[in-house]
């Protein structure tokens, strides 16, 4: 009752405070925007918190943890779809845009996350599956029930090539043709990823409508804005041209999406999407996967007139600790022009501390990663469970494998269960999640890697965690400072200085697993310094008093104040 009661002061709050939209609000003299200063968390809804004790997350168990995050210092939460959809890709098959998935509860309840989340100066980002829906879909069902359906259109069926032939060689991205025949009505229609998911035509102004109606849509209701879903795959070549096929390095051939990915069309879209998103102050957030800084630069468009925020998955494929790698992303996103997006990790990535621990320092490295990825120029977005060093949960029989993906690749790829599995609250039973069996099983490391636990151990995770976003809250250097590399060839030790009106703040981080004695040369660099005043060290505390040399024990990350 207390928190029926609190929910309704919220949205009460929520109907009297909310400005009327369009105004772009500035957060300091440099004219940065919100989402520039705040840090954004990843929520899987169906794995952060079980309210009602059916085994699966829900609406209410995010609301009741916001006070969490607060104290963690996140500014923003991302959800990944929680509309209905008959969750052959749990969720990412959208049947109805403008609902929740009763699964994870009701409209009131997202209006209640959302005020709370206002009340706390927090902000709801929502996951939109831009490229298509689901089969369930009331557009998809009229659009296949007849060639002259005024919906027909709003996909993208083609004849065949011939009696059981598809329309050309393109090959959907979760394996087989990305073509399905609908005896029905003879035709095929093209899917970019399951046949539950035909791709939307966006080379049709009605389904542009519709969808940038639904941004509108939830914009009223006080979403802050969207992380866009598969953004590269937009449009097809209308003439469906066969894409080539060139063998990889195990011989096998693997399809360029020449055709059928990242056509110059895309652009347009996020130009004309973002015109909306600037009406209502809000951030889209691009899944834009680019393998170089030129492919980067596209996304952000002419004069920053499409994304905001294009992610940088670039830094997810160094799939090692390594300087020099790491090193060279870091460089590549800042010749881009935009603000950078780092992410390390989310629900289609292995966790950090699977893909970079070593088995003897994987705590040390998860601060090291953390120390990385949170004092970079630009925006993170962190994923729920890195803060306390969640690891995979791979399933071990096809039998407890949920993900499609898996279980039509068992066991050369797995699916992707183990990095969405429960949040760790606590060291009780299912890791505090739920009071029953969860849809998806526990960790069993929780009882020393959890919420409650680690909040005692000062030297834990998530308190490293917390401690860093902290500074990244309150240091000018931090939140507005220019990145300045400091070594470019060193092998072992990752180091930099973030500078901003006159505060600079070093960070050195040692990448390798033997300590390390790094020799600094900031004058080289137009930095003067008698001494440093310690921020935060990974492996040990107190203060250095020396300039010209730090000493590091391994994977230790080390950030100072120059004085």
């Amino acid at each position: 009752m207390r928190r029926k009661l609190a929910c309704i002061a919220a949205l009460l709050f929520l109907a009297l405070a909310t400005p009327a939209p369009a105004q772009k609000k500035v957060v300091d003299a440099e004219a940065h925007q919100w989402w520039q200063h705040a840090v954004f968390l990843e929520i899987y809804p169906r794995s952060f918190a079980d309210s009602n004790n059916d085994g699966i997350g829900d609406i209410n168990g995010i609301t009741s943890k916001l006070d969490y995050l607060r104290w963690l210092g996140v500014d923003a939460i991302w959800l990944t779809p929680m509309y209905p959809s008959p969750q052959v890709d749990f969720g990412y098959d959208v049947s109805d845009y403008e609902n929740v998935n009763p699964e994870y509860g009701t409209l009131k309840d997202m209006d209640c996350l959302i005020a709370e989340s206002e009340q706390r100066n927090m902000r709801v980002i929502l996951d939109f599956v831009i490229n298509h829906t689901s089969d369930k879909h009331p557009w998809f069902i009229e659009s296949a029930s007849s060639r002259t359906n005024p919906k027909r259109d709003w996909y993208i069926w083609r004849d065949g090539k011939g009696p059981g032939n598809p329309p050309n060689n393109w090959g959907a991205v979760f394996g087989g043709p990305a073509w399905k025949y609908d005896p029905k009505t003879d035709q095929w229609y093209y899917h970019y990823f399951y046949p539950q998911q035909p791709d939307l035509n966006w080379r049709n102004p009605d389904v542009e409508k519709a969808m940038f109606d639904v941004t509108r849509w939830w914009y009223k209701r006080g979403v802050a804005g969207f992380r866009l879903d598969a953004v590269d795959a937009l449009f097809e070549d209308p003439k469906l041209t066969d894409d080539p096929f060139i063998k990889d390095a195990n011989g096998q051939l693997v399809e360029q999406h020449v055709y059928s990915d990242k056509l110059p069309e895309v652009h347009g879209v996020l130009q004309r999407l973002r015109r909306v998103a600037d009406e209502y102050d809000a951030v889209l957030i691009g899944e834009t996967w680019t393998s170089n800084v030129e492919e980067l630069k596209q996304y952000y468009g002419a004069n920053n007139s499409e994304l905001q925020m294009p992610m940088d998955f670039m830094l997810t494929i160094v799939n090692k600790v390594s300087a020099p790698e790491f090193r060279k992303q870091i460089a590549m996103a800042e010749s881009s022009g935009g603000w950078p997006v780092y992410v390390m990790s989310n629900h289609d990535i292995r966790r950090v501390y699977d893909r970079y621990g070593d088995g003897q320092h994987d705590d040390q490295i998860a601060k090291l990663i953390a120390s990385l990825y949170l004092t970079l120029r630009g925006t993170p977005i962190m994923y729920y469970g890195e803060e306390i060093g969640m690891e995979n949960n791979d399933p071990k029989r096809i039998e407890d494998v949920m993900d499609t993906i898996g279980r039509l690749n068992w066991p050369k790829d797995k699916g992707r269960d183990g990095e969405r599995t429960p949040m760790q609250w606590t060291a009780g039973e299912n890791a505090g999640f739920s009071a029953v069996k969860p849809w998806n099983p526990v960790d069993p490391r929780y009882k020393q890697y959890n919420v409650e636990v680690e909040k005692k151990d000062p030297n834990s995770i998530l308190n490293y965690y917390r401690s860093l976003l902290k500074l990244r809250h309150t240091e000018a250097a931090f939140l507005d400072g220019n990145y300045v590399a400091l070594n470019e060839d060193d092998a072992n030790i990752l180091a930099y200085v973030r500078s901003c009106k006159g505060q600079n703040i070093l960070v050195v981080l040692n990448m390798s697993s033997s300590a390390q004695t790094f020799h600094l040369d900031l004058a080289a660099k137009g930095f003067s310094a008698k001494t440093f005043k310690t921020l935060l060290a990974s492996a040990k505390a107190g203060e250095e008093t020396r300039t010209d040399t730090i000493s590091l024990e391994p994977f230790e990350a080390y950030i100072a104040e120059l004085k």
